[in-house]
């Protein structure tokens, strides 16, 4: 006679193990083999384990006080140096001082005196300078004195900035003016207002917005035609390298500060190089895959 019988289909076996088998194979479920040890519940696990949920275990294992393995006596009373009341506080933290209601309240933190001379980055406070523009005396730190003159103010700064920066004294400086376009200047400036619609190509503003004209501007710069060997200032008057711009665009693209690949862009295809072979030395032509691929579709008038 077999000792062991399966729960649920009666069959009987030899062995534990056997029974378990056929169970687990045949029913899809594994014979408990654990006890619960808070609520009595059998259940499986492959592991010793004591307690067949988490709940049975936190009602069976208490973490409070002494239980805790983190425990280390208790809260200790001390007494407020501020308002002299007791608090309660776990010596595992920082010794206690105030209470909280203190701390949270009362101005208990001394406050650091770094005003003038006890800031520790004091050097003497303001000094007094000569404006260089007008001689008028000016305070300052001397840590903010650092440009290449002291000015008074604005006034001050903008005329010592138009005295300096005019003439040789100008970034883009290149030997000054080249004089009267020459020939053919006024036809091409013509030409490039009626093919841009008079308004500026960069931003879009029209003659009435501008108020008069735009300017018409060379991508390549007639000086450089002019101080090139075997070329005139006229051979900068043609349509490919003129550009209509207002007054604002205009300051922009003389300063680089929209590039000659953009303005290059903005206009239509035509003779690659004008009436040249090729530009003068010294141009810094956009190469002419990048001026084809940037440029818009627009007949050629």
């Amino acid at each position: 006679m077999s000792e062991h019988s399966c729960p649920t289909c009666g069959r009987g076996f030899d062995s534990r193990r056997g029974l378990g088998v056929h169970h687990s194979q045949v029913h899809g479920e594994k014979l408990p083999n654990r006890e619960c040890a808070e609520c009595g519940t059998a259940f499986h696990c492959k592991h010793e384990k004591r307690y067949c949920s988490d709940d049975c275990r936190d009602a069976a294992v208490s973490y409070e006080g002494k239980n805790n393995p983190n425990y280390s006596g208790g809260k200790t009373q001390t007494e407020c140096e501020i308002c002299g009341g007791t608090f309660e506080y776990y010596p595992s933290e920082k010794k206690g001082l105030y209470c909280p209601p203190c701390v949270e309240s009362e101005d208990w933190r001394p406050k650091r005196d770094i005003s003038g001379e006890n800031n520790p980055r004091w050097n003497g406070g303001k000094q007094e300078f000569e404006c260089d523009v007008c001689g008028d005396t000016v305070e300052r730190y001397p840590g903010r004195v650092t440009g290449e003159i002291v000015a008074c103010g604005e006034d001050c700064r903008r005329e010592w900035l138009s005295e300096s920066f005019t003439g040789e004294g100008h970034p883009n400086w290149e030997g000054g003016d080249t004089g009267n376009y020459g020939k053919g200047w006024n036809r091409i400036r013509k030409l490039a207002l009626e093919r841009d619609g008079y308004e500026c190509t960069h931003c879009g503003k029209s003659k009435e917005e501008i108020g008069r004209n735009p300017d018409v501007h060379h991508i390549v710069p007639v000086r450089v035609f002019a101080e090139a060997r075997g070329f005139t200032k006229e051979d900068a008057h043609y349509k490919e390298n003129v550009v209509s711009l207002c007054i604002e665009c205009h300051r922009k693209a003389d300063f680089g500060v929209i590039p000659k690949a953009r303005l290059l862009s903005y206009v239509p295809a035509g003779t690659k190089y004008g009436p040249h072979v090729a530009l003068p030395e010294g141009a810094a032509r956009v190469e002419s895959g990048t001026r084809w691929a940037q440029r818009p579709e627009r007949p050629v008038q």
